[in-house]
């Protein structure tokens, strides 16, 4: 990183008044959001009332169904002033519309170069974007104006076919891969199909999007060192949805997510709504600063995490958010333990023979979940109780455990409508 590309994230990073930022965005909410001005008024609150970030805990949250059913009341600005429309990818519901003005985009670039310069990225580089850039998705439009602000050359191929991103990685050699990180485990696999070793490709690093690549204690996880030995590149782990239209990225140390604060405040919460201490699991709650297209407040993220307030080695003011542990809506209870779908997925990625796999969940049983794992493997001698010791081994659950063909597992877990692979079928009676 040369010194000016250092002084810039130096600048977005210094301790900024985020109180005095937040009051500012209470106050257009008012103004301009008829579903936050409907929300004061019933509570008899006014922007007075809400003068520092720990004022926040007198306000209802904000949660996706919420976004769902008021969709057009959430809208601030008018139908001419609307620069983009952005759709959600509908994962866990109904995909909403999020309209987005030109100074929306803009604040989108900052946050996107802010990200990208915290993982090393400078005008040298070249980065193929694969990840999607169509469909109404925020995320590749996002990654391409972020990109544009520092100069880097950009190669937006999308979430293409596989084949299709070979032959761009192949030709113009990107040095930085943006994208889902299973997917460059099977990239990886494509290139090897033609005889190419992923790690002469010339790429130096993966920012992963999507999944996380970190286990709790920051250390690579067995699918982030997997992809650091195939590409022999530097792996950053980052989380971000259209709602928060902002995103937290690893830096070259690896200890949390560093989030732009001038951008967002955040909040960690228990099942009560009450903020927990540094380190201690829970939701994340999101406030993203200076929208006004669509913006929000507490919005509900649905997503479990720990933050952290101390100093980063790098340097870089602010809190920073641990690798997201799970969904709060997909929190599975199995005989008196609580797991998560990532950490079952995570001890699978363990496994080099399992080369897919997906995970069902039913509530046939009262006060526990009946858990079945389906897996694909490359090995014919890795039987269904060697997978089920494994789990049980690292996660204290032993789920039921079924083989079945790669490419049928594949078939399933990939969905056109979808960014990334879907992994987890919930059957559960109170979810249908």
């Amino acid at each position: 990183m040369n010194n000016c590309e250092a002084d810039c994230l130096k600048r977005q990073s210094q301790p900024i008044n985020q109180d005095k930022l937040l009051s500012e965005h209470i106050s257009y909410l008012i103004e301009n959001s008829p579903f936050y001005r409907q929300m004061f008024t019933r509570l008899h609150l006014s922007a007075a009332d809400i003068s520092s970030c720990a004022d926040l805990v007198k306000l209802p949250t904000t949660t996706k169904a919420d976004l769902e059913d008021n969709e057009e009341q959430f809208l601030s600005i008018a139908e001419h002033d609307i620069a983009d429309i952005c759709l959600t990818s509908g994962t866990t519901g109904r995909p909403v519309t999020f309209y987005q003005s030109r100074a929306d985009l803009e604040r989108l670039a900052i946050n996107e170069e802010f990200a990208f310069r915290l993982a090393g990225i400078t005008c040298h580089d070249r980065v193929l974007i694969a990840a999607a850039i169509d469909r109404c998705f925020m995320a590749g439009l996002a990654y391409f104006l972020g990109l544009q602000r520092i100069g880097a050359g950009v190669i937006r191929s999308g979430s293409s076919a596989i084949g299709v991103l070979a032959q761009l990685v192949q030709r113009f050699r990107p040095s930085a891969l943006v994208g889902v990180p299973t997917f460059f485990l099977a990239l990886a696999a494509q290139l090897r199909s033609t005889g190419v070793d992923a790690a002469a490709c010339g790429v130096q690093r993966l920012i992963c999007i999507g999944e996380p690549v970190r286990s709790h204690d920051f250390s690579l996880s067995a699918l982030g060192q997997r992809l650091q030995l195939l590409w022999q590149a530097q792996v950053y782990g980052t989380y971000a949805s259209t709602e928060m239209a902002t995103t937290f990225c690893d830096c070259e140390h690896g200890r949390g997510g560093h989030v732009n604060s001038a951008l967002m405040v955040v909040e960690i919460l228990d099942e009560q709504g009450q903020r927990v201490a540094d380190g201690t699991a829970g939701e994340v709650v999101a406030t993203p600063l200076q929208v006004t297209g669509m913006p929000l407040l507490r919005f509900r993220t649905g997503d479990i995490a720990c933050k952290y307030s101390d100093p980063c080695v790098c340097g870089v003011s602010g809190i920073r958010l641990g690798p997201v542990i799970g969904r709060k809506d997909q929190m599975l209870k199995y005989r008196g333990t609580t797991v998560y779908p990532p950490a079952i997925f995570a001890a699978l990625q363990q496994m080099d023979a399992v080369a897919a796999y997906y995970l069902e969940v039913f509530d046939d049983y009262a006060l526990s979940d009946r858990i079945k794992v389906v897996v694909g493997c490359s090995d014919p001698s890795l039987t269904t109780q060697h997978i089920a010791e494994h789990l049980a081994a690292r996660i204290r659950v032993k789920p039921e455990v079924v083989l079945e063909d790669i490419a049928v597992i594949r078939q399933k877990t990939t969905q056109e409508d979808k960014r990334k692979p879907v992994l987890f079928f919930d059957y559960r009676r109170q979810n249908l």
